[in-house]
């Protein structure tokens, strides 16, 4: 058999090293607290770099510096404008209105159905811009309207395609391009209350909204589509949306969609109108650096220009507020919509953050507000929106997203909390005051 051998092994050696209660010698003790104490330089080192930096940031934010850089790096867009355009202090109000000689929609050639959803609505005069377009658009000719915001812009395009559709639903299918979610809405809306009960049908497209939903739309009958053109685009791009039959396109503030830079969408959308026979162009401003890009989108077409594209004065009083930082922009801007006569006031800022950073600051001082922007989902703009149109808060803080298309009533107060980048983005923001002729403020901070 064989036998089992059994291994021996050496006594094992003491270990001399003293351990502490851990179990940890001495040796590894020190070396273990020398790296602590590295890490711990190094986190203290970064911190104070960090605390450097931001309050550098800081520094030349509450200065106003014109380089201080967003995230991502891009610089914020210099302001060129000269404050002397932003002061008006004198304004011709005439019975409330500004003096123009239009006519009575009774006096227009329109459908009967029509003239009684018109007259529901309470409207009895068309304004000048509508006056004088109502035939060009009619006969289905080309038009560049040029006319302030709060002129009935909207009508002067809307009520002459509505009747056209009673005439003949399938040869005058319209779609309608605007810059802004809210602007979409808001001429949907507008549509839907001139037309129910007239068997004309619509629907709008923006983003932030179900693509499922929207697919489901363009299963059913359409007769106009609103929309912003980067989802328009993504309906024709999935195939849901044809545009054969469609034979007329509404550019609705459109120095504004080619200012953003829809340019590209904008022509691959009007490629699908293989029967175009109409272009109608709508805005508040004029910038002759469009031109060309115009006279491409449309030939032959009437001009009508009821103001020079150039801020309206006659009834809106403007002032500048000079102050020396942030926090002394802050304490004045709080004691101004404390008093009574800023009962609805609308706050612009150039950047998301800064609106939100606003508002923040705002709740502190128990002001009734909330924000719009680009971060925010559709379903908390619109929200908002319609807190702000009823009353349930009497402040709204938003960037230039609100400064189109946002047709609310009674706005007594727009304050410019950042000087904005151009002249068309200005007229844009005070044009939110002051509409159909009432008087309105706006101040600008510099």
């Amino acid at each position: 058999m064989r036998e089992n051998k059994i291994k021996s092994y050496s006594p094992r050696k003491k270990n001399k090293k003293k351990r502490n209660v851990d179990g940890e010698s001495n040796s590894q003790k020190k070396k273990n607290f020398s790296a602590n104490k590295s890490k711990s330089s190094d986190r203290d080192r970064n911190k104070n770099a960090r605390s450097y930096q931001k309050k550098k940031a800081t520094e030349k934010f509450k200065k106003g510096d014109t380089d201080f850089k967003k995230r991502g790096g891009k610089k914020f867009k210099k302001s060129d404008l000269d404050p002397n355009m932003m002061v008006n202090k004198t304004i011709k109000l005439i019975g409330g209105k500004a003096e123009v000689q239009t006519r009575t929609f009774e006096e227009l050639v329109l459908d009967p159905q029509l003239q009684l959803r018109i007259k529901h609505k309470g409207f009895e005069k068309t304004t000048e811009i509508q006056d004088k377009t109502f035939e060009i658009v009619s006969e289905g000719k080309n038009v560049i309207g040029i006319a302030n915001t709060g002129t009935g812009k909207t009508g002067a395009f809307l009520i002459p395609i509505i009747n056209n559709l009673l005439q003949n639903k399938n040869k005058n299918k319209t779609i309608v391009l605007v810059p802004t979610r809210e602007l979409a809405q808001q001429v949907e809306q507008e549509f839907k209350s001139l037309s129910k009960g007239l068997k004309i049908f619509s629907s709008c497209f923006i983003g932030g909204t179900s693509i499922n939903k929207d697919i489901d739309k363009l299963k059913r009958l359409n007769h106009v589509i609103i929309g912003t053109p980067g989802r328009i685009n993504d309906m024709i791009n999935r195939r849901a949306l044809r545009l054969n039959d469609f034979t007329k396109v509404v550019l609705d503030e459109f120095d504004t969609m080619l200012d953003m830079g829809f340019i590209n969408e904008v022509k691959k959308i009007i490629e699908q109108l293989h029967n175009r026979n109409q272009t109608i162009l709508f805005s508040a401003t004029e910038n002759p650096k469009q031109q060309n890009i115009i006279d491409n989108l449309i030939q032959g077409y009437e001009k009508v220009r009821v103001s020079e594209g150039k801020a309206n004065t006659d009834n809106i009083y403007q002032e500048v507020i000079k102050t020396k930082d942030d926090i002394e922009k802050n304490q004045m801007l709080v004691d101004l919509l404390r008093k009574e006569e800023f009962k609805k006031v609308l706050i612009f800022s150039e950047t998301k953050r800064q609106v939100s950073k606003l508002c923040r600051i705002l709740r502190k001082f128990d002001i009734n507000v909330d924000e719009i922007h680009g971060d925010k989902s559709q379903q908390y703009r619109s929200k908002a929106i319609q807190k702000f149109k009823s009353g349930n808060i009497n402040v709204m803080v938003a960037t230039d997203v609100a400064s189109r298309g946002i047709d609310i009533d009674n706005i007594s107060h727009v304050i410019n909390y950042r000087v904005p980048s151009s002249k068309e983005s200005y007229i844009h923001r005070i044009g939110r005051t002051g509409r159909a002729g009432k008087e309105g403020y706006a101040i600008t901070f510099l």
